[in-house]
């Protein structure tokens, strides 16, 4: 089972590894782990995906609350969240290829960010299905790299939102 938890923190220096800390001392296991600062540059929000089963995920929500710089932790249902992820992948491409691969982007709605002579870079976001649908895609292809952010999300409407003072 997988989970997904959204943290406003502190933004304090080593807040990040500390948290890390936390997942590696329990033996819990981070399957993606994204930050950033928030509107209020005294917070930072962090999201973190997580897999085990329902015990080993209600022990890191527990573990979790209880770190002095943790804010506030959320659990990020998918029926009442929005996620995204950042994919960028880098393709060998000659100019025949170039073409295909241009217009399987467009249909992604990805960007092209860069294009040499032996090259095309594509940045696209989106949830993990329309990434891995867009990679599966792209098999006949040469992929030399590929970088992913992880998981980012926020949970829908105003209900829920917490403002810190």
């Amino acid at each position: 089972m997988q989970r997904v938890y959204s943290l406003l923190v502190d933004n304090n220096p080593s807040v990040l590894s500390r948290i890390s800390g936390l997942f590696s001392r329990r033996g819990y296991n981070i399957d993606s782990i994204t930050a950033g600062v928030t509107a209020d540059p005294k917070y930072t929000r962090i999201t973190i995906v997580s897999s085990g089963d329902e015990l080993v995920l209600s022990q890191i929500e527990r573990q979790v609350r209880k770190l002095e710089d943790v804010r506030e932790i959320k659990v990020l249902s998918p029926e009442n969240s929005v996620f995204r992820e950042l994919i960028m992948v880098k393709i060998k491409a000659d100019a025949d290829q170039r073409t295909e691969i241009i217009s399987l982007a467009d249909i992604f709605r990805a960007n092209i960010v860069d294009v040499k002579q032996e090259s095309v870079v594509i940045e696209m976001t989106g949830n993990q299905q329309k990434l891995e649908a867009f990679l599966s895609l792209l098999d006949g292809y040469e992929i030399l790299e590929i970088a992913r952010t992880g998981i980012t999300g926020l949970s829908r409407g105003s209900q829920d939102v917490t403002i810190l003072e």
